[in-house]
């Protein structure tokens, strides 16, 4: 019978982990000297102690090697690691492409993030602007004109407001917009104000800070990173607007979140 530490040398795992292990239940030692408490382990328990190692090589939780030790499909078990492995592995590709952009980037102006924004219903309202300016304008109108339908309408926390271009092409004027702004269920509509429910959507994001007048770096940029990411973008570009004319006296405060939806 071997010792311990001679079981520790044969085996490669230390003291401390075939102590942890016996505790655990998972090496039990063939049998412990009454006077000295010595524990003394058997020649075969060395495989046992084989498979174990290379099991926690892989990544398996203490409960995932109990479970195949005691009789699970062991291919059940790896098949549900593959899946987790997988899903860590697309995360860390995330954010290596996130960081060798930001590498590629000398001025580190834009860094993107990807976000999941859950589903949500939305009142939202279509409408031509004679310029882009006057956005600023005609939002407050859309919501007001919405609370006053419904009154004791409520917006969700924390809110979630955008608007996306329904143009095929950019225009300086005539500029056909759609705002929604998510609320917490479903209201009365007239002939502006409408509501749907969006479903849950993975987006790109990335923040342009000052005048809207060059926004178009941050588009570019954006779109930029998800073609040399493979991204698929799925729908149109929504802004949302975080910090404007409403809050702001400066333009180079104004901060606006560009969400670029994807698969």
């Amino acid at each position: 019978m071997l010792k311990i530490g001679e079981f520790s040398k044969l085996s490669h795992l230390t003291v401390k982990a075939l102590r942890f292990y016996e505790k655990e239940g998972l090496i039990i030692p063939a049998s412990v000297d009454k006077f000295t408490g010595y524990r003394l382990y058997e020649t075969y328990q060395l495989k046992d102690a084989a498979k174990i190692k290379s099991y926690r090589q892989l990544d398996l939780s203490i409960d995932e090697i109990k479970a195949i030790l005691l009789g699970k499909d062991a291919k059940k078990v790896f098949r549900k690691k593959a899946i987790a492995l997988q899903e860590e592995k697309e995360k860390i590709d995330v954010r290596l492409s996130i960081i060798n952009h930001i590498l590629e980037d000398e001025e580190m102006k834009y860094q993107v993030t990807v976000k999941e924004i859950p589903e949500t219903i939305v009142y939202y309202s279509e409408v031509r602007l004679q310029k882009y300016s006057d956005m600023m304008q005609v939002i407050p109108a859309i919501g007001q004109e919405c609370m006053e339908l419904n009154p004791n309408l409520k917006c969700t926390e924390p809110p979630y407001e955008f608007c996306e271009y329904l143009d095929k092409e950019h225009k300086d004027t005539d500029v056909l917009i759609r705002h929604n702004e998510a609320v917490c269920e479903f209201g009365k509509e007239n002939a502006n104000i409408k509501f749907k429910k969006i479903p849950r959507t993975k987006v790109l994001s990335i923040f342009h800070k000052g005048s809207y007048d060059n926004i178009g770096e941050a588009y570019a940029f954006i779109m930029k990173y998800a073609e040399d990411n493979g991204y698929k973008v799925t729908e149109l570009s929504r802004e949302c607007y975080i910090d404007g004319i409403w809050n702001k006296d400066s333009q180079e405060e104004w901060l606006t979140e560009i969400q670029l939806p994807i698969e």
